[in-house]
Parts: structure tokens; C-alpha cells; sequence
């Protein structure tokens, strides 16, 4: 039977909800409310079975659940009637818990979290999991590959189990890859060829293989998997945000593709959206408009730099082995090819409409990078 709640009647009342919870995700938790998950951190971490909770309403699930988009999301779901209760599954508690959330500090890439998170997922008669412990461009690939793929085996496992009703995934729209041959809009039929070179994306080309086997393996669980472009706003601290935070910013010298990108705040409308309705399948969510590479530079104030794209990629190996850089040498090849997708079947079946254009998440992005830089100069000063 499918649950779900009306999509926010109008761009300022999604505006104002999405709002409100980030406006929360900045505070802290009650003396209360701490007190209830270090119970939960010492349950989690004991050997003895955990007793069911009785609950009124939906219980959720976040792994991942202290990322930017996980707190987020949390500030949502608090403040949702639907809601019972809301299993945070972390290394750390979120900022944003509050009465309804409940904290398990687990670490996915320790052997035997698999029944640790089936036990949670059962005491806490979980209906509904979001699936967000990703992390960023890292050197230590190895870590990586055991949080995301060796993690989402030993989550997906737990979930059959348990007999969850419902999955929701975060994904990327670089699953697909910049390629010379891309159309300008990739729909979510397109083959999936990642970016040759890059662990960051091979790990999250695994975990969607894993979701897809997962989903025709268990035909009564809703499995949603939402690839979201570049995400950036005024809090956005991603790789390709510190890329276009410099002043001088590199660029491949005869190459000005299109990008996108969506907001931060539609990014966690949209996955609040997934969780609310029963749309299985795969939707890209992306906001509307697209950006040549220089028209992008010159809105968030920056100064581009083009450069050979043979030397850009050396350079950008150099950075990165040194860690002077964020930003991995694959993503070069961004810099070089197309990677836009059309995100109309997420408009159509589940009814994400962006209020942000891509336009309006560089200019907020520029906007609060302008405020930072001025706030810097002033306390330097």
C-alpha cells in the first residue's frame, strides 16, 4: 500500500520547511535527548539482543546520518507528524537530533556491523532506510571501498533480514561519466561508464549494482535511488565547491562544457520526497538550466585559468599526491566533457519540481563565499 504525503503546495512553502530544518541542523540536542542516545550507543555495542520499541507513526532509518545532507534531512523528519521516531546509524550523532531521534554509533566498515544493524533495524521496527554513509574524494581508497561497497553489502544484508519495506539511496549523476560522446541530457537509460581512473565513482558504480540485485532479489521492499548532481548552496563544502572557491580557478584550456547542479535545499527536498512516496526506481535530480564552465567561473566571482589539458592533469595529480588539493586528478576530465542529465522522470513519477535553478545555487554559493571571505578580511584586519 503506498504512503505518501502532498508535495509542498508552492516554492515558498518548500523554501520556508526545507529552511527551517537547516536553520536546525545547527543546534544542539538536549541534556534529555543525549541522555536517551547514550543508551542507544551502549545497546548497539552490546552483545545482547535489543528490545523492540513500540512506536507511533513511521520509524526511519540514516546511515550516514552526521553528513550535510543527513543532518539536513534529520531537521525534516523532526518536524514531520508522520514520523515516529528517527534511527540515526553514525559514527557521530547529528547536530540536528532532537526528541524523536535515536543515535547507534556504528562504523560500517567493521566486520560483523551486518547483524549489529539487522538488530537495530528490528528493536526499532524500522519501515523505511535512507542510505547516505558516502564519503568524499579521499587517498584512502582502501577505507573508502570498505565504507561504501563492503558497507552497503553488510546494510543490504541487514535490510533482507529484517524484511525492510522500503530503501532510499543517494547516489551521483557521475555514475554516468563525462565522455566525449554523451548527449546533452543523459536519462537515467543511458549506460553507466563512471570515470575511468576514479575510486571515488567505481565505488558508487558497486554499491548501485548491489541496490539493483537487492531490489529484483526482494520485489516486496520500494527501492528508490536518487542520482543528484553537484550539489552546491551557501553551506556546501564539496570538492567542486573548494575548486570553485579559489580565486584563480584551472580550467581546460579549449573545453567549456556544460554543467549543472542542484541546490542544497532542493537536494534534501527531494530525498524528503523519496522517503514520503512509494516511487520505486532510479530518478537523476538535477535543478533546471544548465551553465558553460565560463559563465559558471565569472558568477561565482572567480577568475578562470585555462590550462593545456595535458599539463592540467599532471598538475592536478602533483596536488593531489601532495594533498594540496581536494579535488582528485579524474575530475579533470569534468573540466573536458560533457556530464548533464535530464532529471524529467523525477518530475513526472515522483514529483520533485526544484524551486533553485543552477543559476540560483552558484549565485547563493557566491553569495555566502563573498560574506565568508569578507568576514576573514575583517578579523584579519
Amino acid at each position: 500500500m503506498m504512503i505518501c504525503a502532498p508535495v509542498l503546495a508552492s516554492a515558498e512553502s518548500k523554501w520556508l520547511a526545507v529552511s527551517e530544518a537547516m536553520r536546525r541542523s545547527g543546534t544542539g540536542a538536549e541534556d534529555g535527548q543525549q541522555s536517551d542516545r547514550e543508551d542507544a550507543r551502549v545497546a548497539a555495542g552490546a552483545s545482547s539482543s535489543l528490545k523492540r520499541r513500540a512506536t507511533r507513526g513511521r520509524a526511519v532509518a540514516l546511515t550516514g546520518a552526521n553528513t550535510s545532507l543527513g543532518r539536513n534531512i534529520v531537521g525534516l523528519l523532526e518536524a514531520d507528524s508522520t514520523i515516529g521516531r528517527i534511527v540515526l546509524i553514525d559514527v557521530k550523532s547529528p547536530s540536528s537530533a532532537g526528541p524523536k531521534s535515536i543515535f547507534y554509533e556504528v562504523d560500517l566498515t567493521q566486520p560483523a556491523v551486518e547483524s549489529k544493524v539487522a538488530e537495530i533495524l528490528n528493536a526499532e521496527q524500522v519501515d523505511t532506510l535512507l542510505h547516505l554513509a558516502f564519503a568524499r574524494p579521499t587517498q584512502a581508497v582502501g577505507w573508502a571501498h570498505e565504507l561504501e561497497s563492503v558497507g552497503t553489502m553488510h546494510v543490504l544484508a541487514a535490510c533482507r533480514k529484517h524484511r525492510l519495506r522500503k530503501l532510499v539511496l543517494r547516489s551521483t549523476t557521475l555514475v554516468y561519466g563525462p565522455h566525449p560522446q554523451n548527449p546533452n541530457f543523459l536519462t537515467e537509460e543511458h549506460p553507466l561508464r563512471g570515470l575511468h581512473g576514479s575510486h571515488f565513482v567505481s565505488d558508487k558504480l558497486d554499491v548501485e549494482e548491489q541496490v539493483r540485485r537487492y531490489a529484483d532479489d526482494e520485489p516486496a521492499c520500494c527501492v528508490t535511488v536518487l542520482r543528484l548532481a553537484h550539489v552546491l548552496g551557501p553551506s556546501a563544502d564539496s570538492y567542486v565547491a573548494r575548486w570553485l572557491s579559489r580565486r584563480f580557478v584551472p580550467t581546460a584550456m579549449g573545453h567549456d562544457p556544460l554543467v549543472q547542479f542542484v541546490h542544497e535545499l532542493d537536494a534534501v527536498a527531494a530525498l524528503k520526497l523519496a522517503l514520503e512516496r512509494d516511487v520505486p526506481g532510479v530518478f537523476n535530480i538535477a535543478s533546471d538550466g544548465v551553465l558553460p564552465i565560463s559563465t559558471l567561473i565569472k558568477l561565482a566571482g572567480r577568475i578562470g585559468v585555462p590550462v593545456p589539458y595535458p599539463w592540467l592533469r599532471r598538475l592536478a595529480a602533483l596536488l593531489w599526491v601532495t594533498q594540496l588539493t581536494e579535488e582528485p586528478p579524474s575530475f579533470a576530465a569534468m573540466l573536458r566533457y560533457l556530464c548533464v542529465v535530464d532529471a524529467g522522470k523525477a518530475r513526472r513519477a515522483l514529483g520533485f519540481r526544484p524551486v533553485y535553478s543552477s543559476r540560483d545555487a552558484v549565485l547563493d554559493f557566491e553569495g555566502a563565499l563573498r560574506l565568508r571571505e569578507a568576514r576573514l578580511l575583517h578579523e584579519a584586519v
